[in-house]
């Protein structure tokens, strides 16, 4: 590697604001914010919106949407005539 070029790598907490879900890694983010950790140090934290511990597909939260019965719906409505003026109708 080039030397003077890259960001500086060191150990940053990762903090979920939803779900007060927090993890220690490493990264090249920086914060002016700091907190004190389990091991007793204290290292930069960067606050995230949404982490594995909050995201709906993870939490088994998530919904799965019917799109085969809104095409079906779509077609009973508008029938023959608005399934022609769709692109892959023709």
């Amino acid at each position: 590697m080039k030397p003077g070029i890259h960001p500086a790598y060191g150990p940053v907490v990762f903090r979920d604001k939803a779900g007060g879900f927090a993890f220690l890694t490493r990264s090249t983010m920086t914060s002016d914010k700091t907190v004190e950790w389990e091991d007793g140090r204290t290292y930069p934290v960067v606050d995230v919106e949404i982490s594995s511990a909050s995201h709906p597909f993870y939490t088994g939260q998530a919904r799965v949407l019917d799109t085969a019965g809104r095409v079906e719906r779509f077609e009973r409505r508008y029938g023959a005539a608005g399934a022609a003026g769709r692109p892959e109708a023709r």
